[in-house]
């Protein structure tokens, strides 16, 4: 998720006002609890200044979501992001697994794999959660049992990869090509197909949620049959 900022107007104003009022009330209610610790003060107004501290750290504790930046939603569901430029290093496409857990896809860096060609190669067993895989190459890669929780993997070739026991959720393959790609027995819940090729895609024992499988039943490549399992596409999925 680092890196990545989630592009809605209409919210951003919404938090820009309440981020204001938050402010603005925080720094009026301040100088009375302020006022009221000093000694000279009578009890009644120091009982008025540990109020306000009350209504503040309270005020404080409510606005402090919207004080912060925007995170990005690495949902599968999320429309847009905004993403850095690609910082080009030595053995930068390359796979590497983070050790932090995927449940958050948390990671101590960006994991940019962008315009990067990673054609037959594996990633078995890796956990590559929250990573950024779109606009690059995965065509017969092998995934199998891989961890790829809130990966952001828009308009990329995954054309006959292996994604078996892996588990997908809450990742965006939205525009990418899955032609022939196997799903198998792997966890699909909140990923976004939209607009992806989903030709001989092979779904088989796919855990899929009823609102996602609905999206993925309207998707007009859903046919064929996958040409190394043999499976029938949409049956597969369940539609």
């Amino acid at each position: 998720r680092s890196g990545l900022v989630r592009e809605d107007t209409s919210v951003g104003l919404k938090v820009m006002f309440f981020r204001g009022c938050c402010r603005g009330v925080f720094w009026v209610v301040l100088p009375l609890f302020v006022e009221g610790l000093h000694p000279s003060v009578s009890s009644k107004r120091s009982f008025l200044g540990k109020a306000a501290l009350e209504a503040a750290t309270t005020l404080t504790l409510l606005c402090a979501p919207l004080v912060a930046p925007l995170a990005a939603e690495a949902d599968g569901q999320t429309s847009k992001f905004s993403l850095p430029p690609i910082q080009e290093s030595p053995g930068r496409c390359a796979f590497k697994s983070s050790a932090m857990g995927q449940a958050n896809a948390a990671r101590d860096k960006l994991y940019d794999l962008r315009l990067c060609d990673m054609s037959g190669k594996a990633a078995e067993g890796f956990d590559l959660s929250g990573a950024i895989l779109s606009d690059a190459t995965f065509e017969k890669t092998n995934f199998k049992e891989a961890k790829l929780s809130k990966a952001y993997a828009r308009n990329s070739n995954f054309k006959l990869s292996d994604f078996t026991n892996a588990v997908a959720d809450r990742v965006t393959f939205d525009g990418s090509d899955l032609k022939g790609a196997i799903f198998q027995n792997s966890v699909l819940t909140g990923t976004s197909f939209d607009g992806s090729d989903l030709q001989d895609v092979d779904f088989s024992e796919a855990f899929i949620g009823d609102f996602d499988l609905r999206k993925i039943c309207k998707n007009p490549t859903l046919k064929g049959e996958n040409p190394k399992t043999g499976m029938p596409t949409r049956e597969s999925a369940g539609c």
